[in-house]
């Protein structure tokens, strides 16, 4: 299988926000944690699943989660992380690639490549704001799809929506009932929900998960709901569980 190309970032050049991958040797991925949990989110929450969370983001979403995947990280050779990926992995697992924004490092893309050869169902997890289309098809992508409210609504790159498989997921993290109003526009005008399952989550703090489902129970439109499993279970700043 020959490599595919690297992505194209869309957002302005933010130079300091990429300082973790300065000087990063060719064929080595800078890891910031690897670990063994609950998916925690998408269609699959609750299944078990071995994340490989990579550094770096070249975003700064208002609701952000993982600051700390910002910096930190580990220099790693994809042999020995797609190794030590697969030493955590028990038959069945999930194994998802996620960040910060994964697809900003080149490597990604044969790291999970060979993830998906071992025979593990492999999701990525993205911003939206690179290009996903080099991303190996066994892939399922989760694609998020920034609102005003996270104040990145400009990083959204629209021509990734018609990249998106029936086995893929979009993710809408809402802020507001603007925000909501926004991503029923986008919906329809992308006609999404007719390419692959929608995914709303509340933004942690600042909206309800009961206030977000009256407003999709009122859409009439099939949007699943989403929460945050992994907060519910161990607490909003627990880390790798």
């Amino acid at each position: 299988m020959s490599l595919p190309t690297p992505p194209t970032v869309v957002s302005p050049p933010r130079d300091h926000r990429l300082k973790p991958l300065q000087g990063k040797q060719a064929g080595t991925v800078v890891v910031h944690e690897l670990y063994r949990s609950l998916q925690g989110e998408g269609i699959q929450a609750g299944l078990p699943c071995v994340f490989v969370r990579l550094t770096a983001c070249h975003l700064r979403c208002s609701y952000c989660d993982t600051p700390h995947a910002f910096h930190r990280g580990e220099a790693v050779g994809l042999d020995v992380l797609v190794e030590r990926t697969l030493g955590l992995a028990r038959p069945g697992d999930l194994i998802e690639v996620t960040g910060g924004e994964p697809l900003l490092q080149d490597e990604a893309f044969p790291l999970m490549a060979r993830l998906a050869d071992s025979g593990h169902e492999v999701l990525l997890e993205t911003s939206g704001a690179c290009d996903i289309g080099p991303v190996d098809p066994r892939v399922r992508v989760i694609l998020d799809l920034k609102t005003p409210g996270s104040g990145e609504a400009s990083a959204n790159r629209w021509e990734n929506l018609a990249r998106l498989k029936p086995t893929d997921e979009v993710k809408v993290v809402v802020c507001d009932r603007e925000d909501f109003d926004w991503a029923m526009e986008k919906l329809r005008e992308h006609r999404l929900l007719e390419r692959c399952p929608v995914l709303l989550a509340p933004a942690f703090g600042r909206v309800s998960a009961a206030e977000l489902a009256d407003w999709i129970l009122e859409s009439g439109l099939p949007i699943r709901l989403q929460v945050q499993l992994h907060k519910q279970l161990w607490g909003p700043d627990a880390r790798g569980v």
